[in-house]
């Protein structure tokens, strides 16, 4: 342990032989930082009680001045000889001075004012202190900037770092809101399992566990699809589910294994349905964050008025290769990935060599919202076949600045389509494509066979929407606790 560890240790000790508890068990908080600023006329030489985390110190003769941190910000007291006491009567200056650290959690009681310069503060009449901090708190001017100790120790960062905190804040109004948004529209908030027998629902590596009690494997779910869909079999209209989903694959500025995701599906709509849908739910968050229907992420504003700009996939696609990639061979499709210096393409399955070169050409360089639509049938497996599209579905995803955002579809209701479709993809398993399934999921077609209505579904990544409304360059700044590699001893 480090001396100041071992100071502040000692500390502890002496304040439990002045009978003074370290660590107490409750404490009064009458207002927040907030609260007493933008109310201060009405709070002027009133008494309140405050508590919060000590971020500064300076002590200046009969007079000291602290700011302490609660959740909604900073705010100055100030601590006088004569005036301050402590518990048991104990002078409260020198208790200041002498015992409370930066970093300990403390209770003030007293009266708001206004110092010369003009700064809200609370005279302290009490002080108390609730929980003694063990380890000093990083510098305060330089403050903590190392981005694995920020990850790995996130409740620091949030200690020292508003910005950090303003950021997991305007998450959780973000997902409020996007809830809000649809219970408004008639969607209801369901659960469905996380531990399932059969993955499906998304291509992806699944991770595996084992349930003693019913003596089977079973696997985190890769995505929520196919249990929504069972409640629209049971009749359930709309339905959504924001939940966590795992995918056991790598970790980049857009991926990570534990994400999360909104799922929604409604009876009797399609894709066109789901477009209005999305178009309305991003303008309406980009307007509550920014007051405006434009933001600014790293450096490129983007404006988010509907409507907005529509492209076809495969009409695309064909414009930059010169020729309909459904008409390419495997071999010529092979090419062109290596000669765009795409990695493993020959180990790669046709579906996701399609749509890498997708990605390469085409979406990479979408920078404002743009749906691109009617993806072919081969890479979509879930999706409704086009009304009037020969060899393409009605599915579209949702761009901006090369990125995915959201994914729907008009949902596959016919069983037989569905179970030959997914008959299809078994072929590609066995080919040695670990992100298929190993077998068909029969409860769901069963489930299917009973009858699913016409229906319109959305998946939207939720870690990448925080990403671009908080401006964000990476998904693990928008989540708490990411995982990292075990330090090394």
């Amino acid at each position: 342990m480090s001396d100041e560890i071992l100071i502040r240790r000692d500390k502890i000790d002496q304040l439990r032989k002045q009978g003074i508890e370290p660590y107490e068990y409750h404490f009064v908080k009458t207002h927040s930082s907030r609260l007493i600023k933008e109310n201060f006329d009405s709070l002027e030489n009133q008494d309140v009680s405050i508590a919060g985390r000590l971020m500064t110190k300076r002590v200046f003769g009969k007079l000291s001045f602290a700011h302490i941190r609660d959740e909604n910000g900073d705010i100055q007291i100030a601590v006088q000889q004569g005036v301050t006491k402590a518990k048991g009567e104990v002078d409260g200056a020198n208790f200041f001075k002498k015992d409370i650290d930066t970093g300990d959690i403390i209770g003030v009681k007293g009266k708001v004012f206004k110092t010369k310069t003009g700064e809200v503060t609370v005279l302290a009449e009490e002080i108390q202190i609730l929980a003694k901090c063990l380890r000093p708190l990083p510098e305060k001017w330089h403050g903590l900037k190392d981005k694995e100790l920020i990850y790995r120790e996130r409740y620091l960062d949030l200690i020292m770092n508003l910005d950090s905190r303003e950021v997991f804040l305007k998450r959780a109004r973000i997902i409020k809101s996007i809830k809000n948004f649809l219970d408004d529209k008639g969607f209801l908030e369901v659960e469905t399992p996380v531990l399932q027998p059969i993955y499906g629902g998304a291509f992806a590596k699944p991770f595996e566990t084992y349930s003693n009690a019913l003596d089977t494997k079973l696997y985190l779910r890769i995505a929520d699809e196919l249990y929504l869909k069972r409640l629209l079999v049971g009749g359930f209209e709309k339905v959504y589910e924001i939940s966590k989903d795992f995918r056991n694959e790598g970790i980049d500025r857009l991926h990570y294994p534990e994400f999360t995701m909104l799922e929604a599906y409604a009876s009797y709509w399609d894709y066109n349905d789901m477009m209005n849908l999305t178009e309305e739910l991003f303008e309406k968050l980009v307007m509550e964050i920014s007051g405006s229907t434009e933001i600014e992420y790293q450096g490129e504003k983007i404006s988010f008025r509907r409507p907005f700009k529509r492209l076809s996939y495969l009409d695309e696609l064909a414009t930059k290769l010169g020729k309909d990639p459904l008409a390419m061979s495997e071999e010529e499709l092979k090419k062109v990935g290596m000669d765009i210096g795409l990695k493993n393409v020959h180990k790669m399955p046709i579906t996701r060599l399609i749509d890498k070169i997708f990605d390469a050409l085409v979406a990479d360089h979408i920078k404002d919202p743009t749906f691109v639509v009617d993806h072919p049938v081969l890479i979509s497996p879930l999706a409704k076949k086009h009304r009037q599209k020969d060899g393409r579905v009605e599915r579209f995803e949702l761009f901006i600045l090369g990125v995915e955002f959201a994914n729907a579809f008009s949902e596959l209701n016919d069983p037989i389509d569905q179970r030959r479709r997914f008959e299809e993809q078994i072929k590609y398993r066995e080919a040695g494509d670990e992100e298929i399934p190993r077998e068909l999921d029969e409860d769901f077609l069963n489930a299917m066979e009973y009858g699913m209505p016409p229906a319109g579904g959305i998946g939207i990544g939720i870690d990448r929407l925080v990403m671009l409304l908080t401006n964000q360059p990476s998904i693990r700044d928008v989540i708490l606790f990411p995982q990292l590699r075990p330090k090394s001893e």
